[in-house]
């Protein structure tokens, strides 16, 4: 069962299958933390939200159009819900200083600059850094911080993130190249910044 396809699996589900969900629950629920740390910034609420989502999945099964991929409707659900959370805070996303998210390695931050000297080789991989990132992505607009999460640490392809936000391909790789941009602004900014009590 391990081997079967994501829409297999949620079809077996429908059928009466309990193991199946099980499998989809136990093959996506890392992603899906990891997802929710990195856009909220809140462990505790990754969790939750983790547990929201998998909920809207077995609630709204019967609605997946079997001929379209699961993977970018689970991700439409999660970034629904993240969004939900925010607004419901009416705040930026909490900086967690326990934002040890990279539980499975993934991309350094370094990887959303552009290729230059804007960075060391070796920055972006203390847990200082790791922190000082998830602060200036906290510091982003919304819509540029889901962008970041979904194509730099989420590693979706651009199709899947068009399908997931209702976008075009093209409006993808613009908005992407402009999250990019502003992140690499704002890190800059703080390497230039003069250093305090050091």
């Amino acid at each position: 069962m391990d081997q079967k396809r994501d829409e297999e699996l949620l079809a077996e589900h429908l059928a009466g299958d309990p193991r199946a969900f099980e499998v989809l629950v136990a093959r996506y629920a890392e992603d899906l933390y990891n997802f929710f740390q990195r856009f909220v910034g809140n462990a505790a609420a990754a969790d939750d939200l983790v547990q929201e989502t998998f909920l809207q999945v077995h609630l709204a099964a019967s609605t997946f159009d079997p001929s379209r991929s699961f993977k970018p409707w689970l991700y439409t659900i999660a970034a629904n819900k993240g969004r939900d959370y925010m607004r419901s805070r009416g705040r930026r996303p909490a900086q967690s200083l326990d934002v040890s998210v990279d539980r499975h390695g993934g991309p350094s931050p370094a990887d959303l600059l552009p290729a230059s000297d804007a960075a060391p080789p070796a920055a972006c991989e203390s847990l200082e850094d790791r922190q000082t990132v998830q602060a200036l992505i906290a510091q982003m607009p919304e819509p540029q911080r889901l962008m970041l999460v979904l194509g730099y640490y989420q590693r979706l392809p651009y199709a899947q993130i068009a399908e997931i936000l209702g976008i075009p391909v093209g409006t993808v790789k613009s908005r992407l190249h402009a999250a990019v941009t502003h992140f690499a602004k704002l890190w800059l900014g703080r390497m230039q910044r003069p250093a305090s009590g050091h």
